[in-house]
Formats: C-alpha cells, structure tokens, sequence
C-alpha cells in the first residue's frame, strides 16, 4: 500500500483513513504498508522527496532536463494538439526546450526532454501499442513549479525502488505507460509488466462518474451490501465468473486469465441493488 499523497489539493485527512477501510472491507489486502511498515519504507510519497531530487539529478546530468516558466494558459494558446487521455492538458509547444533559464523571472517547472522516437507498450491486455509522446505531449513536467515531483516520475522511481513487478489500472492511463517508459530508460531502470483494464461505462458510454455518490465503496458498505456481492457482479462484467454470483477476492485468484478479460471499454447496466438510494 503506498500513498500517493503528492497532490496537496486533493488529499484529505478522511482518504487516509477511509480508503484502506474500503479496500479491507472489500477483501483486498497488502504486506507492507503505512499503517505496518516493511523494508521498503516510507509509503508516503511525501515522505520520499529526497529520492525524487535525486533522480532529478541523475536527470539533469544527462540534460535531459530543463526549466520552463510557461503557465498552462500559455501552453493552451500554443499548443495545437489535443489534449491526451489522461486530463494532463495540451501537448507542450517546446516553448522554453531551448530557452536560457535567465530569461525567465518568475518559478519554474521542470520539463524532461522526450525523444522523438515512437514508444512501445506491450500491455498484458491491451495488446502491443505504439505512442508518440513527442506528439500527443511533448516535454512532460517531473518537477512542478512548487518544487514538487510530478505524478510520472514519481511513480517511475517508488515502482523501481519499491520492486514493483505489475501495474494494473485503468485503460484511460495507457498512454502513460509511455512517457513513464522513457523516463524507466533514462534512469536506467527496468520498467514493470503493464495491465491496463478496461473502463467501466454507464448506459450512455459514458464514464461512471466519481460525482455518483451512491457507488463508493464507503456508501456501498454502508447501506450493507455484502463485499461478496459486489465483487462477484465486478468480476461477473469482466469475464472473471460465468455469471453474476457472489465471490471473495481470493476465491478468484485461481480463476484469473488476462485472456478472459475484454480490452474495450464495457458499458454495464447497474443493478438496482448497486444504485439503490436507503
């Protein structure tokens, strides 16, 4: 269990607590952990700073770094691209890749230079996909204006040092795994195996929204339906059980097969008993 507690403005007190609940209640378990310990403490990332400077830099001795004093309206007036899957914005114009730092007077962002070569992600379900980050988002932020370590490279070096051996989430992050893959490469370590699964889409095709109260896990719980049977309907949409019967999360282990999982997005009609108000 690691806390990726980076994001001053999304993290409340009340996560810390209630998310590890969820997850316990739901069947999920870990070794090691902030509440536990293990060898590969802390399991704050806002306990890890010093590890995120020093791969900066390993980075900047390489040059494959530099300052950007460029605001995010200003990268929406430049850009031309369109903004890429995972909410990160428009794709970087390359405003300040050749820009001396004296130029600017204000705080500034690191950008890690992308190479123009195209990526390659051999994903466990969603097949083999090639990215051109340099297209879909230029020069990524590693370092935010506050000094802060940015989400991709901070997971690049937990993962590394942590000895992460899988990623599995959601296919809306795929194109992540790219631009974390070259960072993997130019710190000289070995990227993880990629599990991206597929979305969960309402009736509309669109996304389930997080503004749907109802569906937390802590509103679920709370209104006491079994973990069982919201994990055995999850597994049922997926492939995981032949039909929509209740199940533990250990119970599935030996029914898991990356095969049995569909990589398109599954729109899913929710049962009344999931959607139910009480």
């Amino acid at each position: 269990m690691r806390v990726e507690d980076l994001d001053s403005g999304r993290v409340r007190d009340e996560y810390r607590v209630s998310q590890p609940r969820d997850l316990h209640w739901l069947g999920l378990d870990w070794d090691e952990g902030p509440e536990m310990g293990g060898v590969h403490h802390p399991y704050r990332q806002s306990e890890r700073m010093e590890r995120y400077r020093e791969a900066i830099a390993a980075l900047r001795a390489k040059n494959l770094v530099y300052e950007c004093g460029c605001s995010r309206k200003e990268i929406a007036t430049a850009a031309s691209a369109p903004h890429h899957d995972d909410d990160d914005g428009p794709a970087y114009p390359g405003t300040c890749r050749d820009r001396a730092p004296e130029e600017w007077k204000k705080d500034l962002a690191l950008r890690f230079r992308v190479p123009a070569e195209p990526v390659i992600v051999d994903d466990l379900i969603q097949g083999r996909r090639v990215f051109e980050p340099m297209v879909s988002s230029g020069d990524f932020v590693i370092q935010r204006k506050d000094g802060v370590a940015s989400y991709q490279l901070a997971v690049v070096v937990d993962d590394a040092a942590m000895g992460i051996t899988d990623v599995v989430r959601g296919a809306d992050l795929l194109s992540s795994a790219a631009r974390q893959i070259i960072l993997h490469e130019a710190l000289e370590l070995r990227p993880p195996r990629w599990w991206h699964v597929p979305m969960l889409l309402d009736e509309g095709g669109g996304r389930l929204a997080k503004r749907e109260g109802s569906l937390t896990l802590g509103a679920i719980r709370e209104r006491g339906i079994a973990p069982e049977r919201l994990v055995g309907w999850l597994a049922w949409t997926c492939g995981l059980l032949p039909e929509d019967r209740e199940s533990t999360a250990r119970e599935l282990i030996p029914r898991f097969d990356p095969d049995r999982i569909p990589p398109a997005d599954t729109p899913v009609v929710l049962p009344d008993w999931l959607t139910s108000r009480r």
